[in-house]
């Protein structure tokens, strides 16, 4: 059984601007083969719209952004084989319910029901997913529905490893 890894956009800007969990996603991201890696296409705007927002906290330079924008279009937005989850009419009008019994924001549970289907889809081959995620929120809907989950800001190395089966 292999694990795949569903990161949420806060998590994969992680891997862009240092933060708590930053080397678990680091970790993720360096070790699991890029074609078990799944972000939401949506998300890019997200991850970029971080970046500018640290920036102009004075968070990072200007360097530091223009670089770390640029390893994240380099590393996932051209990247071959991660796979980007195309958010479709029906995706978001299926994730209605989620935001209901809840109480997530609507990208949560896009994430969410998309997270769950290639969930289904991969147990089915004998292999999961885990939904990795900082927002507590997202992450106790995903539990409540039966996903395994990875908080990088407070699971340790340790739990990663068993994840990832080192």
């Amino acid at each position: 059984m292999a694990n795949s890894f569903y990161l949420d956009a806060s998590t994969l800007a992680k891997r862009y601007v240092p933060e708590p969990g930053s080397a678990r996603v680091n970790a993720i991201l360096d070790t699991i083969a890029a074609e078990r890696i799944y972000v939401l296409n949506i998300g890019a705007g997200e991850i970029v719209s971080i970046l500018v927002r640290k920036r102009n906290a004075g968070v990072i330079s200007q360097v530091y952004f223009a670089e770390a924008l640029a390893n994240f279009k380099d590393e996932i937005v051209h990247a071959a084989d991660i796979i980007r989850v195309p958010v479709t009419s029906r995706l978001v009008t299926s994730s209605f319910p989620l935001i209901v019994a809840h109480s997530i924001n609507s990208t949560d549970a896009i994430t969410l029901k998309s997270a769950l289907a290639i969930a289904r889809k991969l147990r089915r081959a004998g292999d999961d997913l885990v939904l990795a995620a900082s927002d507590q929120r997202l992450l106790r809907a995903a539990q409540a529905e039966g996903l395994t989950t990875f908080n990088p800001e407070n699971q340790d190395q340790a739990a990663l490893a068993a994840l990832v089966g080192q």
